[in-house]
């Protein structure tokens, strides 16, 4: 006799699971979310080097350094701001009545909306799966989490770290495209997705049907702009790092850079020397992870082939170990003379490929800039001060970072998200919370109310004084 494996339950009876808890309990206590969030914690440290490893495997070879800078530590760093922060943001928030409405009082008060979905991409598989479900508890919600099939050793990790009591909180959904599809046609309170600007459309159209809010964590290209005058080592450093990390698998890794035509020579030698002192082994090292899969390294080459058969100059700082299809692995390569015709100019890279664009005037680089999608990142790299408040003000990003790259999306203090086609709505800190709360205007009467008997009156004199208080000279 046979014994069949168990089934794995619906959406719909997963999804009907949850909102019957949040119907039993639709406003969690602060001081239960709170306990929720220290066992997620005390989880992510359990499990810390199984994840390790896991997304290793996924990725073909992920340095640690990368899973522990990129995922592990942001989403601790994430758990603790929010238990430091939610009693706070959970308190009412005063409003004014004015006199209009006294003697009443008014406040908003935020409650939790219901189930919400979240939707995580595959290029940081802990973090940014775990850091919406922190931010959706905190706010008091029970949550579906959809997990990318790219990433299935981690999965399986996540899986075990959200079982137990938590599995009331969190249930972890796994599967191909067909799921996600079904996923997002679920009628959650709320709706949140991080990947392709392609996927997200379709992601916004599913919940519609249900009326549901989504907030969209999208991408695109974003730009550096090294300014006249810059430390141009220093802004190397700062490009090199951001384009590095992850293997440039970043949504707000440097995308191309726009450089003053007299400093492109430097910029590219310091980028060279740079890449030879701290990737000298190139894909032979331990310090450079894979591009995640086959398909991805195909594309990330024939964005090079391409570019190449159009007239780009292709520059490899090292003259072996660029690349290694075999392991999907590859090096830096610097693309000048390119041309908004060649397809790395179009899409967003997600990899090590680094388009250089040389500027005789600032306004030339920022005109490019308006003319394309809204970024998720943009990048100043200069020291003078004018300089890079006039960029700031000049364009349109999800989030600005100036002598700097990538660090300022860990900023727990500070909302995340894009603006445009680079994404739509906030997480992190205070903003985040509200994303996934229902504010609530509350206004609460005493016995003492004059105003009730005026307004059935419909008192000439109430009109007057109004109109005295709000139509005078």
């Amino acid at each position: 006799m046979t014994i069949d494996a168990p089934q794995t339950p619906s959406l719909t009876t997963q999804f009907d699971e949850l909102q019957q808890y949040f119907i039993k309990t639709p406003y969690l206590s602060i001081n239960k979310r709170i306990t929720v969030l220290k066992q997620l914690r005390s989880r992510v440290v359990e499990f810390e080097q199984e994840l390790i490893d896991a997304v290793s495997k996924d990725f073909g070879y992920r340095t640690a350094f990368d899973t522990l800078l990129g995922d592990i530590l942001p989403t601790m760093q994430a758990l603790a701001h929010t238990i430091k922060k939610l009693p706070k943001w959970s308190k009412p928030s005063k409003r004014s009545v004015g006199l209009s409405l006294w003697p009443s009082k008014v406040s908003v008060t935020y409650q939790p909306k219901g189930v919400v979905g979240i939707i995580a991409p595959w290029n940081y598989p802990i973090q940014l799966a775990i850091v919406p479900v922190i931010t959706a508890l905190a706010a008091g919600n029970r949550t579906m989490l959809k997990l990318s099939e790219f990433t299935p050793h981690t999965n399986q990790v996540l899986e075990k770290l959200f079982s137990g009591e938590l599995e009331q909180h969190c249930k972890i959904i796994q599967g191909g495209s067909d799921v996600a599809s079904e996923f997002s046609s679920l009628p959650f309170a709320h709706l949140f997705f991080t990947g392709s600007i392609a996927v997200g459309k379709l992601v916004m159209g599913a919940a519609s049907a249900n009326l549901t809010p989504v907030t969209l964590e999208l991408g695109g290209k974003s730009p550096v702009i090294i300014t006249e005058k810059a430390d141009i080592k220093k802004a190397a450093q700062a490009i090199l790092f951001g384009k590095m990390a992850n293997a440039g698998q970043i949504c707000v890794a440097p995308d191309y850079v726009f450089v003053p035509k007299e400093l492109e020579h430097q910029l590219v030698q310091h980028l060279c020397e740079l890449y030879k002192k701290h990737y000298k082994q190139g894909v032979e090292g331990k310090n450079l992870t894979s591009i995640v899969s086959d398909a991805h390294y195909a594309r990330l080459s024939g964005y090079l082939e391409q570019a190449q058969q159009l007239g780009a100059t292709i520059i490899k700082p090292l003259e072996d170990n660029q690349q290694d299809p075999d392991k999907h692995r590859m090096g830096l390569h610097i693309v000048t003379q390119v041309t908004d015709e060649m397809q790395l100019m179009k899409d967003e890279l997600f990899g090590p490929i680094l388009p250089v664009m040389s500027y005789t005037n600032l306004e030339h680089a920022i005109s490019y800039i308006k003319q394309h999608h809204h970024p998720l990142a943009l990048y100043i790299l200069g020291q003078n001060k004018q300089i890079q408040e006039y960029i700031i003000k000049q364009t349109l990003s999800g989030t600005v970072a100036v002598n700097d790259t990538l660090v300022q999306v860990t900023a727990d203090d500070a909302p995340f998200g894009g603006v445009g086609h680079s994404g739509m709505g906030h997480y992190h800190a205070n903003e985040g919370f509200l994303t996934f709360s229902h504010a609530k205007n509350t206004l609460v009467s005493g016995s003492f109310n004059p105003r009730i008997g005026m307004l059935l009156k419909q008192s000439k004199v109430l009109i007057k004084l109004l109109k005295w208080l709000y139509i005078k000279k």
